[in-house]
């Protein structure tokens, strides 16, 4: 962690504002900024060669806000040929977060929203954060789904170090659902795997202040509610009782369409 952090753009609104945010993970992480643009251009003597300059300029006018926020990271740009989602996923590979906004232009040049953030965050080799709107209120705590998976580990290591970088509370958030619960297991159990999935790394943050949170309801009802007072909702790519082949969860899913904060979807390396 630190070297790296990728935006990826497409002159919209909401790609200035990942940019922006991009460039705060950057200051944070110590990390260089790599300002991306994907166009996707049929290379067949059918087509008139495409013109690089209002693409370089689009590029270029998101690199500026993200320095206008950040003067001190050093940020580079960068025009690629290619679907959306595979450059950045070939990004992914060197970096260590990418980040994008929720909703984009549309069109050829790609809509990072549904089902293309939805493959990002699945195929993405190191985690995804996907942007709201203006930049989160850093008073609000970073909240972190728990389920107990072994692939979840990845994103409990991701919240904490978030949570460090950001000098922010962690919640880590466990929904349940009694009716639905092994015979014989109480909200004990379920504080339980909280408790376990969120040891071992005071040692490492000693300076995290962490609440956990056992919630009786349906977890993607759960984790929507709680985003709405989160600055940053960490979840993984997959959980227990996923659909062999499913490359990312419903829970994730959900967080992506309808989370009202930020969302990070840690599913590579943390």
């Amino acid at each position: 962690m630190g070297n790296l952090v990728v935006v990826g753009v497409d002159g919209s609104s909401a790609s200035l504002a990942a940019a922006e945010e991009a460039a705060r993970e950057a200051q944070r992480r110590r990390a260089e900024l790599r300002v991306v643009h994907a166009f996707d251009w049929p290379v067949r003597p059918l087509y008139a060669p495409l013109d690089p300059a209002p693409l370089q300029r689009m590029v270029k006018e998101a690199a500026q806000r993200a320095k206008s926020v950040a003067p001190q990271v050093e940020v580079s740009e960068a025009v690629r040929n290619g679907e959306t989602v595979a450059v950045l996923e070939a990004e992914s590979r060197a970096a260590d977060l990418i980040v994008v906004g929720h909703r984009g232009m549309g069109g050829f040049i790609g809509m990072l929203v549904g089902s293309k953030a939805v493959s990002l965050a699945a195929h993405s080799q190191c985690p995804v954060l996907v942007v709201r709107g203006e930049e989160p209120d850093p008073a609000r705590p970073i909240v972190l789904a728990v389920d107990g998976s072994s692939v979840g580990e990845k994103a409990v290591d991701f919240a904490f170090a978030e949570a460090a970088l950001r000098g922010a509370e962690l919640v880590g958030i466990h929904a349940w659902m009694p009716d639905y619960a092994p015979v014989g297991a109480g909200t004990e159990s379920a504080e339980r795997l909280l408790a376990q999935a969120l040891a071992g790394r005071a040692e490492r943050y000693p300076d995290v202040t962490v609440r956990h949170d056992v919630v009786s309801g349906e977890t993607r009802e759960v984790l929507i509610e709680s985003s709405k007072t989160a600055q940053l909702m960490v979840v993984g790519a997959r959980g227990r009782g996923g659909i062999r082949g499913m490359l990312l969860g419903s829970v994730s899913q959900a967080l992506l369409h309808h989370g009202h904060s930020p969302v990070a979807v840690v599913r590579g390396r943390a």
